[in-house]
């Protein structure tokens, strides 16, 4: 019983330097301990961050990047229309020296490969011509001899040439039947067709 008695008067005067945990704590004593804890690590960041930007302010601004242009391409210049007229005025008389002239004529958008004395068969029947009539042929995309060849862009001019062609007359093919039929039909069709076509001579191939 002593023993209690001098330990409790101990611990009176001694000076209290520890608190007892939360819990135990009234609630006035528990506000104030948390707003302490939650003030200091807000100080710590406020030095933490004027401690960066302070850092941040002496050290020197960095060089911005070099901005790379892509090297420009060099093109070769086109082929002035002089130089083709040049090259046109000194070669054309080699080609109208040269004899047997050959021309790709374009008929109605069909091609004809043809020199003078040929004759042609058209697979059509020309519309408004007559035997005996003389025809210009103002389409060429081709005139050239042995050596020489002169190629239009898609035509020649065609005050550089001249081509004729005569009308000798029309043709007509014997005629032809065809019986056409179904399947799963007894009946059946008899077609006939006769293809007239339209005959020309190539009488003039001159280069001007």
């Amino acid at each position: 019983m002593s023993r209690s008695i001098l330990r409790s008067v101990l611990e009176l005067r001694t000076p209290i330097t520890r608190l007892p945990p939360p819990y135990l704590l009234p609630t006035y004593a528990r506000s104030i301990s948390s707003t302490s804890k939650t003030s200091t690590p807000a100080t710590t960041t406020a030095t933490t961050s004027s401690s960066s930007s302070s850092s941040s302010s002496q050290l020197p601004p960095a060089n911005p990047p070099a901005v790379r242009h892509p090297p420009s391409l060099q093109t070769s210049p086109a082929p002035s229309a002089t130089s083709a007229q040049q090259s046109l005025t000194q070669l054309l008389p080699l080609l109208r020296a040269q004899p047997n002239h050959y021309i790709t004529a374009h008929i109605h958008g069909f091609p004809y490969l043809v020199t003078e004395g040929d004759r042609v068969r058209l697979p059509f029947r020309m519309p408004g011509v007559l035997p005996g009539d003389v025809l210009r042929l103002n389409r060429a995309s081709l005139l050239g001899s042995r050596d020489y060849t002169l190629k239009g862009e898609p035509y020649i001019d065609e005050g550089l040439f001249e081509c004729r062609a005569t009308v000798l007359g029309t043709e007509s093919e014997p005629l032809r039947v065809k019986i056409k039929t179904k399947r799963r039909n007894r009946r059946s069709q008899r077609v006939t067709s006769k293809h007239k076509y339209t005959i020309l001579r190539i009488s003039e191939v001159k280069v001007l």
